[in-house]
């Protein structure tokens, strides 16, 4: 088993199968040639482009992408949009989260109480897009995600977040404008400025709100 310049551990001599860097010990590719048999110029001061993925846009580094794992070889089939539920969205009370938020103050921190009792809930990601918040009569809101309770955490907005489906089969965050912000892995989230989350990531949002992505059907 070979070990790549980055440290990655390869059964390919050549090129790593993690991350398609040529392997140190291996020949140089030959240098393209122009039609009068001079060497082609390469680098950034000839005009070299930067190639970006084509599932994720992400720039190339290697035979493979490191965000999506698409072959630029073409030996191995694009990701292609998942039907079904593959995802599913945990919901749950956080009382680390509660106390930070009761820490920080506010004009309600002093009436909102952790609920002694809250039972998991799990919703699956499906469809385009997911919306998180709590239910609205008058507005005829039904969010996919529905945390109106109980127990119900009051900080939580009738249309919070939304998860929107990506083509590679991931998905983005998006808070449109909540009226108390959400956090993924403790970072506040910037008013519609997308988030890609995934498998084991925490959506925090409300007054002790969690919100865990697991890969699996509910």
């Amino acid at each position: 088993m070979a070990t790549c310049p980055q440290g990655h551990a390869s059964g390919d001599d050549e090129y790593c199968d993690v991350c398609g860097l040529q392997m140190a010990g291996s020949p140089a590719p030959a240098a393209a040639t122009s039609p009068a048999g001079s060497a082609a110029p390469t680098g950034a001061g000839a005009g070299a482009v930067v190639e970006d993925c084509p599932v994720c846009q992400t720039p190339r580094a290697g035979q493979f992408c490191e965000v999506c794992g698409h072959d630029y070889s073409g030996t191995a089939p694009s990701l292609a949009p998942v039907s079904g539920a593959r995802w599913e969205a945990v919901s749950a009370a956080d009382r680390a989260y509660y106390d930070q938020v009761i820490a920080e103050g506010g004009p309600d921190a002093h009436v909102v109480a952790f609920p002694p009792y809250c039972p998991e809930r799990s919703f699956a990601l499906s469809g385009e897009q997911v919306r998180i918040g709590r239910r609205s009569r008058g507005r005829d809101l039904r969010p996919e995600i529905d945390l109106t309770g109980p127990p119900e955490d009051p900080g939580v907005s009738h249309l919070h977040a939304v998860l929107l489906a990506q083509h590679d089969g991931s998905w983005t965050l998006v808070d449109p404008g909540s009226a108390n912000g959400t956090q993924v892995n403790g970072k506040p989230v910037m008013v519609n400025v997308p988030v890609r989350v995934g498998a084991g990531d925490r959506i925090h949002l409300g007054a002790w709100t969690v919100i865990t992505i697991r890969e699996g059907t509910p």
